[in-house]
């Protein structure tokens, strides 16, 4: 969509309005909706709004800002009525003097991909989201903290409840050109995952915001809630977002060798090796809730060990078996609950930071990491990610590469408001408390 292509459509009347769209810090997808005649201004200066009242960008002294629409980013809505008149543009964010705003976690993210394109690499990435679908209390429209379902992985109607939604979603997705590869339940009762087709790694975190948008909507139409809570069900698998990863240079891909070991080139090992390294430091960022951590325990599918493997899924990082053209890794750890600007910002930092300072990963491990005894985790050298939110704050506050890669504002902002979430958590009486020793003691 060409930008004179875009004011056509609005002075014609085939675009009715436009949302405007951006992520606050937290990974919270905000939008203004202004009337189509406006683009035409916009697109020449921008449209100011109030930085202050979005989390983690600005003072209230200094809440001028200005949306600046990404036309690439052109996608028309398809639950609008039928109509098709209302469309979406993800947004940048300068500040009044034209300059782009640091604490933009897209920014952020463009800022890592031209260090990349610097070192001569073009970044590609495919997320796995999962989530779940529960219902609605029609009085009070309120999700319920009931199953759906009790179907299982692949498994179909009428086991699966969710599979009408789960088809509109796709139905939508494609309306608003994505590639969806497959759609299926998931290992959980009432948990679902929708992949779809890798891209430049810019678009595969706006596909991101759009997709949890789309599930969202949809079952919101349906009478359901979609949650991208990682552990809303306790016994059960909780829902992750592994990510798939690459990258080419000239147009080919820079991790595929096929005179090395295992078809892996040193620049895909030395990537593995950097985020091996800098892996309890962003953490906090790719797994950013309190709940995040309840899905990060032994039992259940969810990666706890910092390792790689060939195949190996108990491992935090795996290559897949595709090699030439589909050499990729999969990161493993991620829950869909980042914010996946700044995720993917320091994912591809620190294999890159792998890259430039030739770090080497461990040996692959091949076992089975989640039957492993300790003494066995011990001897492979085989560490642990964080347990708990706080302890991964703790070793995200003391890292140098997570500052650097962040900038000053975003990481300052996030760590104030991640330890407010924290001391807010540590000072509420939950129900397993109230459980546990009202009655003992």
């Amino acid at each position: 969509m060409t930008e004179k292509e875009l004011i056509q459509k609005s002075e014609s009347g085939e675009i009715g309005f436009a949302r405007l769209q951006i992520t606050d810090i937290n990974g919270m997808l905000k939008n203004v909706e202004v009337p189509a005649r406006m683009l035409p201004t916009i697109l020449e200066k921008g449209a100011m709004f109030d930085g202050s009242s979005i989390d983690g960008f600005v003072r209230i002294e200094e809440s001028d800002m200005y949306l600046r629409p990404d036309l690439s980013t052109f996608a028309l809505l398809p639950w609008d009525n039928g109509n098709s008149n209302t469309i979406r543009l993800i947004c940048d964010v300068y500040k009044p003097d034209e300059v782009p705003f640091d604490g933009d976690p897209r920014y952020i993210l463009k800022k890592v991909i031209e260090r990349a394109r610097k070192m001569g690499f073009e970044a590609f990435a495919g997320p796995e989201p999962e989530f779940f679908i529960v219902r609605r209390d029609s009085s009070c429209g309120k999700p319920v903290g009931k199953m759906l379902d009790t179907g299982s992985y692949f498994d179909l109607l009428p086991v699966d409840g969710g599979e009408e939604v789960r088809k509109q979603i796709v139905m939508s997705l494609q309306e608003m050109e994505f590639e969806v590869e497959a759609a299926h339940h998931e290992v959980a009762p009432s948990q679902h995952e929708i992949d779809f087709r890798y891209t430049d790694i810019l678009k595969t975190a706006d596909n991101i915001q759009t997709f949890k948008w789309v599930v969202k909507t949809i079952a919101i139409m349906n009478g359901f809630h979609a949650t991208f809570m990682p552990k809303p069900f306790s016994g059960v698998n909780g829902s992750g977002m592994h990510i798939h990863m690459s990258l080419f240079s000239e147009g080919k891909n820079a991790f595929f060798n096929p005179s090395s070991p295992h078809g892996l080139s040193t620049i895909a090992l030395n990537f593995v090796g950097g985020l091996i390294f800098h892996a309890r430091e962003i953490t906090s960022i790719t797994n950013p809730t309190i709940n995040s951590y309840k899905r990060l325990v032994p039992g259940y599918e969810a990666p706890v060990n910092i390792s790689w493997a060939l195949g190996n899924r108990s491992a935090m990082i795996r290559i897949p078996s595709t090699r030439k053209e589909g050499t990729r890794l999969e990161f493993r750890s991620p829950d869909p609950t980042c914010n996946p600007y700044l995720a993917l910002a320091l994912t591809l930092a620190a294999g890159l930071d792998g890259i430039e300072k030739g770090i080497k990963p461990p040996v692959p491990i091949d076992e089975n990491i989640f039957n492993m005894k300790g003494s066995r985790r011990k001897e492979l050298m085989i560490e642990s990610l964080p347990g708990t939110l706080w302890q991964s704050l703790e070793f995200t506050k003391n890292s140098e590469f997570v500052r650097d890669t962040l900038g000053k504002h975003v990481f300052d902002t996030f760590m104030r408001s991640k330890e407010s979430e924290w001391s807010e958590f540590c000072a509420s009486v939950t129900d397993w408390e109230t459980s546990k020793y009202l009655e003992l003691y």
